[in-house]
């Protein structure tokens, strides 16, 4: 008898779910308020992120990774013989996911697999992700497609093997002579400590960072968590350490030497590019000490087997549920 997974009929369609980012100018004050609507966020601290986006000319380089994640995507699933169409919506800025959502019906689409580009369980990183396709449905009453959601790949091996050829590739522009002595930052969004106590996204990200680190030999004492591109009220706590704090701490411990892997982040989007690129590399700059930024996973061929496997996965019958580590799937 065929071992060989069978493909359910009942899903239509495969969708993408993003964060969005404005791609001019004239975009950022919009796309921020719709990030930051309902949040007791101060102004100020709206426009000051601003700033950061006109930096780059008010282009966040998040949508054209969507588009480039999608352009090899598809010749993954063609591959597993998975021939869904693929569609795109966002949370924050265009293609809105109520107009995706509204396409998809206008196209017959009855029942769609959530691929939600975030690797880890939180508020702001899965259920709200949730919050937004079921408010995009709302309006589209009964034509509204049933969307489920793909799981979070933290612990998939394929996931832990594209980040470990990230930080390899960071780790070899280290003189060799100095690669024993080099510290290792990991670091993730920050987010409220009263968020963090009811999810398992510190758990989660900090089993990710073991596996990865162990992987390449990394030991414990060289190596930490911690948190970058907080917001909010500055009275409110959320997780840390920040990074900028992070890099003060080894400047006084006499470290020379940082390698900073974005782990909690699966692109080199503008809260990468400007909070470690920018800041944490201008403030290595100013102590003397030397900073390589290793990359994300973005297209990495393993990380795009992944989403093809656990797509695959969720439309089939009979598909292995693979994790490593301490957790399951």
């Amino acid at each position: 008898m065929s071992t060989t997974p069978e493909i359910k009929t009942d899903y239509d369609a495969i969708l993408i779910v993003s964060f969005g980012g404005p791609e001019k100018r004239e975009d950022v004050l919009p796309f921020l308020e719709n990030v930051l609507r309902g949040r007791n966020v101060p102004r100020e601290r709206m426009l000051e992120v601003a700033e950061h986006y006109h930096h780059f000319g008010g282009v966040s380089p998040l949508n054209q990774q969507v588009r480039d994640l999608i352009a090899v995507l598809r010749p993954e699933l063609d591959r597993r013989g998975v021939a869904l169409p693929i569609y795109w919506g966002n949370r924050n800025w265009h293609p809105m996911l109520a107009d995706t959502l509204s396409q998809m019906v206008e196209s017959g689409v009855k029942k769609a697999l959530a691929v939600v580009i975030s690797a880890y369980s939180s508020y702001s990183g899965c259920r709200q992700y949730r919050e937004n396709i079921e408010n995009a449905r709302q309006p589209l009453d009964d034509a509204a497609p049933v969307i489920h959601k793909m799981r979070v790949f933290y612990n998939h091996p394929l996931f832990i093997e594209a980040n470990v050829d990230c930080l390899r590739a960071a780790l070899e522009q280290v003189p060799e002579d100095r690669r024993d002595r080099v510290q290792l930052a990991f670091t993730a969004h920050s987010i409220p400590q009263g968020m963090s106590d009811n999810c398992n996204y510190v758990m989660q990200l900090t089993e990710t960072c073991r596996l990865v680190s162990e992987s390449l030999g990394v030991p414990g004492d060289r190596q930490e968590l911690v948190y970058q591109s907080r917001s909010g009220r500055p009275t409110d706590p959320w997780l840390e350490p920040d990074i900028l704090d992070h890099i003060n701490a080894l400047h006084q411990r006499g470290v020379t030497d940082l390698v900073i892997h974005p782990v909690g982040f699966l692109s080199d989007h503008m809260e990468v590019l400007f909070d470690l690129d920018e800041e944490a590399k201008q403030r290595c700059d100013a102590l003397g000490r030397r900073m390589v930024r290793a990359a994300t996973v973005g297209t990495h061929p393993k990380f795009i087997e992944m989403m093809g496997e656990l797509i695959q996965e969720r439309i089939t019958t009979a598909a292995e549920r693979r994790s490593t580590g301490r957790f399951g799937p």
